[in-house]
């Protein structure tokens, strides 16, 4: 799943932590849309659990089912099968209009920096898109495979914001992802606006209710008969 070794003691605790954040649910639901808006080019079903759909996201491998490759022919031709089509940009790249994708090149490269370029390239298109930084996930939560919770969030939001768009680029079922709230504006009169200046919040208390008129002054003498 990762590049990097074990971890121990706290280390170890601070990751199984996160790892349980992950909902195998929800990868259905972003394997299911990311099929249905990449189009049948190709991409093909992701290994189910968080490894496959890690792995399926960070290198995007092309599977065709009608092809069957020898040993000899996987050899020779690994570097178009390996890295052929990258998974986020094809779906970043397909929510946008003909002629505006924010990735114009995706690199057939089986180099893992180039395979990282390409992550970095749909993190900012994302952020372009309209995603806010806080809620997208780094290069190494992907890649190392550190937090695949936070890489769903991301995809996630990024079906939210297409559903809300309304641009008719979205493809599957709007029902897959939880609805953003929207902008409600209301315009009211000047006449509506002064009334509301005679109004005394509840946060301010009220002229209403007990009072102390008709007690005794402060600081004077309570008269006992």
């Amino acid at each position: 799943m990762a590049n990097r070794g074990p971890s121990y003691g706290l280390s170890r605790e601070v990751q199984q932590k996160i790892d349980r954040q992950y909902d195998p649910e929800l990868e259905q639901v972003l394997v299911r849309w990311i099929l249905a808006q990449c189009g049948n080019d190709g991409v093909a079903q992701p290994a189910p659990g968080r490894d496959g759909f890690q792995q399926w996201l960070k290198d995007g491998t092309v599977s065709n089912p009608g092809a069957s490759w020898g040993r000899d022919d996987c050899a020779t031709h690994r570097a178009k099968l390996c890295l052929y089509l990258q998974v986020l940009c094809r779906l970043i790249n397909s929510l946008h209009p003909r002629g505006q994708a924010p990735v114009a090149k995706i690199q057939a490269s089986a180099m893992a920096f180039k395979q990282m370029e390409q992550i970095s390239q749909f993190l900012q298109a994302a952020e372009r898109y309209g995603i806010a930084a806080t809620d997208i996930f780094q290069t190494v939560d992907l890649w190392e495979g550190k937090n695949m919770a936070c890489v769903q969030r991301t995809l996630m939001n990024l079906g939210s914001l297409a559903v809300a768009k309304g641009d008719g680029l979205f493809v599957g079922d709007p029902n897959w992802f939880p609805k953003k709230s929207q902008e409600n504006r209301r315009v009211f009169s000047e006449d509506k606006l002064k009334e509301g200046q005679s109004v005394i919040g509840l946060q301010m208390g009220t002229n209403r209710g007990a009072s102390q008129a008709g007690m005794t002054g402060y600081g004077m003498p309570r008269q006992i008969l």
